[in-house]
């Protein structure tokens, strides 16, 4: 009896550091990232809300800002050292809604429903490769065996670069005065399925994490550069967008060049190891067989 006694209260002591353990506060340097990741979501589907009433222009700036909001939350969980599973998954889940869902809706409500089924289709096909790609990445980000310079790649479009890149057409009439016209919706929808390709494929696009420090008699051009880069967007939106997407288009196939010319290098540097590994066993087995028997 005195033993069922104890376990009976050893249970209760586990029972009760459990209870303790499920409402023990959380630090604030944990929910800080994922407070930026929800207000990320809200700025997607209010986007989605600006194309329905017709406000394409606001539903281009909320997605943006849902980019720009994405690219900060990992760096403030980083710094504030507040990393954790839950927010991973949840920054997952905020990147399809932002740059799958929205931007598959508002291109859909902009013009590919001329088209009907077929622009729908191609809204389909993009929020699919997105929901591929987030898939692909949580995959390979712990894989054990990358190589160290893979870091300065991501295998295919990103999210976020890729519901930037798509919504050109609407940065061409806005800023350039580009009719909306019935006549261009096929040529929009090959674009959709264009950027959804890249997406799910396996082509290497830069990553621009690793970019080093900056030298620092390049210290004030580069400041500059900002600076003057940060004001031309702000007072040329649609302009800069445009340019931007058409240089982060010019870039695959050099991002490309440099993505084989790391992997030519490995492969010959893993044949002159393994000829190498070859050479020294055949020389030892030179010596043992030139060696008179004992």
């Amino acid at each position: 009896m005195k033993e069922d006694s104890g376990l009976h209260g050893r249970d209760r002591a586990v029972l009760r550091r459990n209870r303790l353990r499920r409402f023990r506060r959380i630090p604030l340097r944990f929910v800080l990232p994922n407070l930026v990741t929800l207000l990320a979501i809200c700025l997607g589907l209010t986007g989605v809300r600006f194309a329905i009433e017709g406000h394409f222009d606001f539903a281009v700036y909320a997605i943006i800002s849902a980019a720009i909001l994405d690219g900060l939350d990992g760096r403030i969980a980083r710094a504030l050292k507040g990393t954790s599973r839950f927010g991973a998954e949840l920054d997952s889940l905020a990147d399809f809604v932002d740059f799958g869902v929205a931007p598959a809706l508002v291109l859909y409500l902009w013009s590919l429903h001329e088209h009907r089924s077929i622009g729908w289709f191609a809204a389909l096909i993009f929020a699919i490769a997105g929901a591929l790609r987030l898939a692909r990445f949580n995959v390979m980000i712990d894989d054990p065996n990358k190589p160290a310079w893979s870091g300065n790649f991501f295998v295919g479009m990103p999210a976020p670069a890729g519901a930037i890149l798509v919504m050109l057409p609407l940065y061409l009439h806005f800023g350039l005065d580009m009719p909306n016209a019935r006549a261009f919706v096929p040529f929009e929808i090959a674009y959709v399925l264009f950027i959804a390709f890249l997406m799910a494929s396996r082509i290497p696009h830069f990553s621009g994490k690793r970019i080093g420090r900056v030298p620092r008699e390049w210290f004030i051009p580069v400041l500059l550069g900002i600076i003057a880069a940060l004001l031309l967007v702000i007072m040329f939106t649609m302009q800069m967008l445009i340019a931007l997407s058409l240089a982060y288009l010019a870039l695959i196939p050099l991002s490309m060049r440099r993505f084989l010319a790391h992997q030519r290098a490995d492969e010959a540097a893993m044949a002159a190891s393994a000829s190498l590994i070859v050479g020294e066993a055949a020389a030892s087995e030179e010596r043992r067989a030139g060696q008179p028997p004992g």
